[in-house]
Formats: structure tokens, sequence, C-alpha cells
């Protein structure tokens, strides 16, 4: 019998669940949105696949009521946590008048919610790094207790932005969650051309906070992390740097071909971890997820993205007029 690992980092059999059903609805939407991007509907699709694990084991490590996250673009399964739907992501994808990021402006990936705290994404990246820092800093001279959750990918690591917001929280002692998702790839570019050290979570020190590289595809182990640096975020402790592997499985974007820079071989090995799969072993070792559950699991899973890509299909686009909304100053 495969050990309960979860109840130790006190994770209840429902919420790994949760947890689960979650990642799986993160998959099938990137999936679906894979599909629609080839059938020429939707133009655009930058994908979570083989990250949703991190991304899912951190979010319910946090409180959804309190705390602020600003997600990168592949942090499907971070805003499905926090709130947004399969509809919302679907509406984004398809550029509509309801999309809830921007209203059918912007490109899919870039996240904003504000009645779910999923603070609006910027098109250049590493730019939520310093908006994350400065949010923990509000909430500490207000006496919240906030924390904020700021994710980005290795390549991102390098930019000025992640240096300076680290800095800056570690110098203020703000409570700040920095995780980078390394997924081995930033764009084409691999890590071993990016960094000279070992581990990003190598820069944690220079920062005077801890680091720690975790293993992505485990989402009990990020979660017991991001939980660990929550509570010291909410002590004043300061902030902490986590970093999470795991794989890229689809290209960069629909616009990249991978098969210029990595081998087929690596990919194919890279799905012999994917954490859907991992997961979901796991999870029936341990006799959570019965045949019957998995059955009901997938059929709601995929009821939802049938409904939110009809719904986000037939729904209206934005007005042209609507293009200069928000733009400039509008006389009331």
């Amino acid at each position: 019998m495969t050990e309960n690992r979860h109840q130790s980092v006190g994770l209840s059999d429902q919420t790994v669940l949760e947890m689960y059903e979650t990642m799986l609805l993160s998959r099938r939407v990137d999936e679906r949105m894979w599909l629609l991007n080839r059938s020429g509907k939707i133009p655009f699709v930058i994908s979570c696949q083989g990250q949703e694990a991190a991304q899912v084991g951190a979010a319910f490590a946090l409180d959804r009521e309190k705390d602020y996250v600003l997600p990168y673009y592949r942090d499907m399964g971070v805003v499905l946590t926090f709130g947004m739907t399969p509809t919302d992501l679907m509406l984004s994808g398809f550029a509509k008048a309801e999309d809830p990021n921007s209203g059918g402006r912007q490109m899919p990936g870039h996240f904003g919610q504000k009645k779910n705290r999923i603070v609006t994404g910027s098109s250049p990246v590493t730019t939520q790094v310093p908006h994350a820092v400065g949010i923990a800093l509000a909430g500490k001279m207000e006496g919240k207790d906030l924390v904020t959750f700021v994710t980005f990918g290795e390549g991102s690591s390098n930019q000025g932005d992640f240096h300076e917001g680290a800095n800056f929280a570690g110098v203020h002692k703000l409570p700040v969650i920095f995780m980078c998702e390394n997924n081995k790839y930033a764009i084409s570019v691999p890590i071993e051309k990016q960094l000279a050290c070992e581990n990003v979570s190598d820069r944690a020190i220079g920062y005077g906070m801890p680091g720690f590289t975790i293993d992505g595809n485990d989402p009990i182990a990020v979660y017991k992390a991001v939980k660990e640096a929550a509570d010291r975020g909410r002590r004043g402790e300061g902030p902490t740097l986590i970093e999470t592997i795991s794989y890229r499985l689809t290209p960069h974007s629909s616009d990249d071909d991978d098969r210029t820079y990595r081998s087929g071989d690596e990919v194919q090995d890279a799905k012999t971890k994917d954490p859907i799969i991992t997961f979901a072993a796991y999870l029936r070792e341990v006799g959570v997820l019965t045949e019957e559950v998995e059955k009901e699991m997938n059929d709601r899973v995929m009821k939802q993205v049938n409904e939110a890509t009809e719904y986000a299909e037939n729904a209206p686009y934005a007005e042209a007029e609507d293009a200069l909304k928000y733009v400039y100053a509008e006389n009331e």
C-alpha cells in the first residue's frame, strides 16, 4: 500500500480529489483550446500542460478569501482554483465582449479578475513581480492579513523586475511568495543557457530569503512548500522563493514549432512523468480515486468544457468602438 502523503500535510481525501479535478479541468480546457486553434476558431493558445500540479498545489495552499495572486500566462490551474470558470477562459480564447480579463482586447493568458483577487498581468514578462511586492507592502502598511503569490518562468528570473522585486521584498520583510515555474525552456532557450547557478532558488540567499527547489509534478510537495511560505509571510518573517521543476509538454505557444530546439524523445520521456497521470495513480493507490469517482469526475469536467465552448463560441464580440474604452478619460 502506498504511503498516504496528503494527510500528513493536512490535506483531506476530499481536498486532494478537488485538486485533481482542478488539474484535470485545466488540462481539458487547454486541450480543447488547441483543437479550436487548429480549426481556425481561436487565434492563440499558450499552454499550461505539464505544469498543472505546481499551479493547483500552490493555489490550494493559499487563502482564497484574503490573498492576491499575480499569475503568469500559463497559470490556468491557479486562476481556476481562485474562482475563474472554464467559460471565463473560453470567452478570453474567443476574444468575446464578456471576456473578464479585457473585454476581448487582450490575447489569452493575460488573466485579471478583481472579484477573485486575480491581479491583471501585462504583456512584458515579469512585470507582475514588482506589482506583487507593492500589494504586499500596502497590505503590511494597512495591517491586513494577506499574502501575495506571484509566478513566473525561469527565463523571467533573469529579468530586472524579478531582482528588484525580490530585493525590495527581502529588505522590507514583505509577505510575498515568489514561485518560479521552471519548465526547462524560455521559448527555445534551454535552462543551461539561462543560468550559471544550478537552481533558480540559489538566488534567494542574495535577497535574504529562504529558497526551495520542489518537484513541480508533485502537487502535495508544492502545497506543503507554499503553505509553509504563506504561514511564514503571515507571521511577518518575510518572503520566500520557491522553484518548481516540471516540463512544458507543448510548444511554447500555438505559434511555436518546438521540434526546432528539442527532440521528440525528450518530450516523450517527459510525458511519462505527466502530473495528470502520476497524481491520478497516487490517488488510486491510496484508495481515494475509485473507478466510479473517476468516471463521474471526467463526465463533469467534459460537460463544463463543452458548455463553456458552446457558450463562448456563440457569445457576441465587443463593439468596434469599445477598443477606445479605458484608453482616454471619458466625460460623464
